[in-house]
């Protein structure tokens, strides 16, 4: 049962400074992003032209994007905080394409995501990086766990609560249960693509590896990085209830996720890239969507909203129907 906060001390909870990282731990943190990525350009510049062109390059590159927004837009702000409506049509898809991501069937991603941001940084978080003591050696145990351990370790029980209104639609139901067949689909098309403009099984083979596999790869790695990076390395310019943060690198590749404080100040906003200079890809497709009347209802907080949940920023007084008006 989750304790039940005074307003007063919700106000001051929320208003407390971010725990300090150690140096130590942000150098490592940001070595552990950068050279993995570093050695895979290395990676292509070496195998270009024996196992690396521009169609490997073009499969890589839009396989990754289809099913990145498959998460970002689909399984985040869609299934998950419902944060703009869409046909049953473009529903479906979106749960295709995020599935084809590797990260689990619909129904146990969201249910996962949704206890999240319940016990975000708690105890009954599933992948808190906050939760294992303090020093440099218990942080670094629990980056392993918001990372990828918690995938090591069985699911929560009761996680079902958490998704009755996905399971009470047959389609959805039905989507998240086909899950494998969204995987070697996934896996097939590049494939199935690499070999036909190249005429040779060569070229679907490599168009499984890079359109496939590699991409595989960077997705996982951009989406767990939410769940550790985000929670450690980054800016916090809002008020949360955890430990939450603005990374710039994740902002940008993760198709706008990576604006993570933001996303934990306003869950149900289809924008996570609230200022001008913060890209949102994700954003810009549900925008584009709605232009073509596929998205409608996109849910964006409003400018005061945002204004007053600022770190620094008076918290609002709310006046009580029995409060006398000023100067009566």
């Amino acid at each position: 049962m989750q304790q039940i906060m005074q307003p007063e001390a919700l106000a001051q909870t929320e208003a407390q400074p971010p725990r300090k990282i150690e140096l130590k731990l942000r150098l490592i943190n940001l070595a552990a992003v950068i050279i993995p990525f570093a050695a895979l350009i290395v990676a292509i510049a070496l195998l270009w032209g024996v196992a690396f062109n521009w169609i490997y390059l073009a499969l890589l590159v839009g396989m990754y994007f289809l099913t990145a927004a498959g998460v970002a837009v689909g399984y985040h702000r869609y299934f998950t905080h419902r944060s703009f409506r869409a046909p049953r049509s473009v529903a479906a898809v979106l749960a295709v394409l995020g599935s084809m991501a590797v990260e689990g069937p619909l129904l146990q991603w969201v249910a996962v995501h949704r206890r999240h941001h319940q016990h975000s940084d708690d105890h009954d978080d599933p992948h808190s990086p906050h939760t294992h003591g303090r020093g440099l050696r218990s942080m670094l145990r629990g980056f392993w766990h918001a990372h990828v351990g918690w995938m090591f370790l069985p699911h929560p029980r009761g996680l079902t609560r958490y998704v009755k209104d996905l399971r009470q639609e047959p389609l959805l139901r039905g989507l998240s249960r086909l899950f494998p067949l969204w995987v070697v689909l996934g896996l097939l098309i590049p494939a199935v693509i690499g070999g036909v403009v190249t005429g040779t099984w060569t070229g679907a083979a490599l168009g499984f590896l890079w359109g496939g596999l590699v991409r595989i790869l960077l997705v996982h790695h951009m989406t767990w990085s939410i769940n550790s990076v985000c929670h450690i390395w980054g800016t916090r310019p809002f008020r949360s209830h955890d430990e939450s943060r603005n990374n710039p690198i994740f902002g940008m590749l993760a198709l706008g996720e990576g604006w993570h404080n933001n996303h934990h100040a306003f869950p149900t906003s289809a924008r996570h890239g609230l200022r001008w200079w913060q890209l949102d890809i994700g954003y810009l497709i549900i925008r584009g969507l709605a232009l073509i009347g596929l998205a409608s209802d996109v849910r964006v907080p409003a400018p005061e909203r945002i204004a007053e949940k600022r770190i620094g920023a008076a918290p609002r007084r709310a006046t009580l129907p029995s409060e006398p008006a000023a100067g009566a």
